[in-house]
């Protein structure tokens, strides 16, 4: 008998290994797909200027990277307790406008950096629910009055423009993996953020359509129709658990990443494994040789970034010398 119906996914055409650099932007499902990433010691940067939910929010943030003016003061809102903006995640607030300043300029110019270098985009839609205040968009509403904004639901023709105008631009020549988070917006009620999620969907699907370099990773169908159980959510029915995180990054490794990185993995999990072990007895020779042992795997995998973990390793020797 079955009881589930398990996904079938195809190798995506957008292939990822460790000669890659990645950046991601969008939700929180975004941030653990990064996690998982920079785990396995890929070249990954995650959400520069904090976790944003809504398409026009990743395109105007991936815009500010591409065009990295200076954010100004008189960006800035000022609520009593912090200085914050609306672009920004209250991750970059601060009780002084000049500390919340450089933390955004900081910011934008890693994401400047990132874009730069990235030839591989992994973009995550959240929500097709946006907030407006005089007109424009906003990323976060900062528990500002809720009189302040209005909120509508991005057309599947707008969620599509926008990122188009973006691989004719700031994304031309980077190869792109768009998802849909699993996460429920149920703030936006069911029915209401089952609309979006299909509008989302159909925006990611007519991109793919369009654009060769464009693939589809189904992280949302993983968690709503294969897992399908509570049982795969945290305990606030909203957030996936990390069984399911780790479920999807299982799936992930299958289909997109190289058959170079996947033949790697193993390797590299296993020697940040051992970078994080804490030995009974630092001092023992047994410990000493367990480290010499890892800097030898280190070496043979020129390509993978090892500075932490070799760092660890020769710390323990010279220590013990």
């Amino acid at each position: 008998m079955k009881f589930r119906t398990e996904i079938e996914i195809s190798p995506l055409r957008v292939q990822i290994g460790y000669e890659n650099r990645v950046l991601t932007l969008g939700s929180c499902f975004a941030a653990h797909i990064a996690g998982k990433l920079a785990g396995a010691k890929f070249r990954v940067t995650e959400n520069p200027s904090g976790i944003l939910f809504n398409p026009l929010s990743i395109a105007a943030a991936i815009r500010s990277y591409a065009s990295p003016a200076a954010v100004t003061r008189d960006e800035l809102g000022f609520d009593g307790d912090v200085w914050y903006h609306f672009g920004f995640h209250g991750d970059f607030s601060a009780p002084t406008a000049e500390e919340a300043l450089a933390r955004m300029n900081a910011a934008r110019q890693a994401g400047a950096e990132a874009l730069r270098t990235a030839d591989r985009v992994i973009l995550t839609f959240g929500t097709a629910w946006v907030y407006e205040r005089r007109g424009e968009v906003v990323a976060n509403c900062h528990r500002r009055p809720a009189a302040e904004f209005s909120r509508r639901r991005l057309s599947v023709g707008e969620i599509v423009e926008s990122v188009a105008e973006l691989i004719g631009g700031a994304l031309a020549g980077k190869q792109i993996v768009l998802t849909i988070s699993p996460v429920r917006h149920i703030g936006d009620t069911l029915a209401g953020n089952a609309v979006s999620k299909a509008a989302l969907r159909l925006a990611a699907e007519e991109l793919t359509q369009r654009f060769g370099c464009v693939e589809y990773f189904p992280a949302y169908e993983i968690v709503t129709d294969d897992l399908r159980d509570y049982r795969f959510y945290a305990d606030d029915l909203v957030h996936p658990a990390p069984q399911a995180v780790t479920y999807v990054w299982e799936k992930f490794t299958e289909t997109a990443l190289t058959d170079r990185a996947r033949r790697l993995l193993p390797e590299v999990e296993a020697i940040a494994a051992a970078a994080a072990h804490r030995p009974r007895n630092p001092q023992s020779e047994a410990h000493r040789s367990f480290c010499r042992r890892q800097l030898e795997r280190i070496a043979a995998l020129p390509e993978i970034d090892f500075q932490s973990e070799a760092a660890c390793f020769r710390r323990c020797l010279e220590i013990n010398s």
